[in-house]
């Protein structure tokens, strides 16, 4: 089985290329997903979260606000380091398992779309890494648009991730998203058909 990870920065189209790529026949897991799995009611992370910032950070039901812990490690590097602690290992954990359970069904190309994949060292774990990229001022625009954001805020959150170009420099295939869905699909298409053959080339 082929192991594919998808990255790129916030608002490059990382969720229509792994759309398409589920579409075209490829199984597809997502990072962010699992990172709220890991911190939900019981789990040992909710217990480390717990621990570590306290139950200011728990809803009125007693489980994880996303905001609440969101605006304040965003804010603090301290914080945001112990969360990613917290929630990293238990993701890639998460991924391997499915990984694994994927290649024991004879699955042919799996993907796990990691946001934060070349920031958190991981891009080794994997047979491919595909990059999204777009120009700087749509990738602003389109995360203003989605998240209603500022542009001072948009900036920051940029700002955290990873040059976009680094990325790209590190891939094994960057798939621009500049224009139309319609190009996005295609170039995400040929991309899928290179990824085909290398699995091929990988089971040989």
């Amino acid at each position: 089985m082929l192991r594919v990870a998808l990255t790129g920065g916030i608002g490059t189209g990382k969720s229509a290329v792994l759309a398409t790529l589920a579409g075209l026949g490829a199984h597809v897991i997502v990072a962010d997903l699992l990172a709220r799995e890991v911190i939900e009611p019981g789990t040992s992370g909710e217990a480390a979260v717990l621990r570590r910032f306290g139950p200011a950070v728990f809803d009125a039901g007693g489980r994880v606000d996303r905001a609440r812990l969101g605006a304040l490690v965003f804010c603090d590097q301290t914080a945001l380091g112990d969360l990613e602690a917290i929630v990293h290992p238990r993701v890639y954990d998460a991924i391997r398992d499915w990984m694994a359970a994927r290649a024991d069904e004879g699955v042919q190309i799996a993907v796990a779309e990691i946001p934060l994949l070349f920031e958190t060292h991981h891009e080794a774990d994997f047979d491919r890494v595909v990059v999204t990229a777009c120009e700087p001022a749509e990738q602003e625009r389109r995360v203003m648009a989605r998240d209603g954001l500022s542009a001072a805020d948009v900036q920051r959150r940029i700002a955290a991730q990873w040059p976009l170009e680094d990325k790209a420099r590190r891939a094994d295939f960057v798939i621009r998203t500049d224009g139309s869905m319609v190009d996005t699909a295609r170039r995400t298409s040929d991309v899928w058909r290179t990824l085909l053959a290398l699995d091929t080339d990988h089971r040989v």
